[in-house]
């Protein structure tokens, strides 16, 4: 696994943060240092495979990156289940497609699609997931892609969605921001890392409050909706429709 150190020299102007080539070679790395709980949403995600996903339907992984979920849920699926791996990134799909076809493991199909989730249509899906993904897309339309997602899941289907978080209590905002921060740094990650990457990505990813996540569940017909995870200021909510 390559280290992630894109942040680790001063620059003298941050650009806004991309899903490119440094990006993806870096990418297990970055994410494994960067979000708390990284690892239990994956794992929960193949726990839910195992019990939801129904023999000739079909998963959603929306914003798929380099398919650590993907593969997760191949292995857990039943052989007539097919995945849809979707992702806008050229530089995720490519790495995501040599990372399949490397692949030695039994699973079910996986369709790889390059292409911005807004322009897919989910349809028979017993599972979508939607791990850190919904963060990058302008709040505005949000409420109207998982309102299109729930149309596209079969009764008794799950959705999967993880989010990094803000607070309205300023107080709260800031000790989680800090306690974030902290993380960062146990994971080996500078003041300057930390500093630079907030600036290049802080244009492109608008959290929202966990209560307005439940909320736009439920208005989208979701007959259960549990938040099951936090850590600091990312939680993970399971939808069931």
């Amino acid at each position: 696994m390559s280290r992630d150190t894109i942040y680790s020299i001063p620059l003298t102007k941050v650009g806004d943060f991309e899903f490119d080539d440094d990006v993806v070679r870096v990418f297990p790395d970055m994410i494994a240092r960067s979000v708390p709980g990284y690892a239990s949403m994956l794992s929960v995600i193949e726990q839910l495979a195992a019990r939801f996903v129904r023999p000739g339907t079909a998963v959603w992984d929306l914003g798929c990156s380099l398919g650590a979920a993907t593969r997760l849920i191949r292995r857990r699926s039943p052989q007539s289940a097919v995945i849809h791996a979707v992702d806008n990134s050229p530089a995720m799909i490519s790495r995501l497609k040599t990372l399949l076809s490397e692949s030695t493991e039994p699973g079910c199909a996986v369709q790889v699609i390059e292409s911005d989730l807004r322009s897919v249509q989910v349809e028979n899906a017993s599972l979508v997931v939607l791990n850190l993904t919904l963060q990058f897309l302008p709040p505005a339309e949000r409420s109207a892609i998982i309102a299109s997602i729930a149309r596209g899941t079969l009764p008794g289907g799950v959705l999967l969605l993880s989010e990094k978080i803000c607070f309205d209590d300023p107080g709260q905002q800031s000790l989680m921001t800090e306690l974030h921060h902290d993380f960062k740094r146990a994971h080996g990650y500078s003041d300057l890392e930390i500093a630079q990457k907030r600036s290049a990505i802080e244009n492109r990813l608008i959290p929202e409050t966990l209560e307005t996540h439940v909320q736009r569940l439920r208005d989208a017909g979701y007959s259960t909706v549990t938040p099951w995870f936090q850590c600091f200021n990312f939680a993970s909510i399971l939808a069931v429709r």
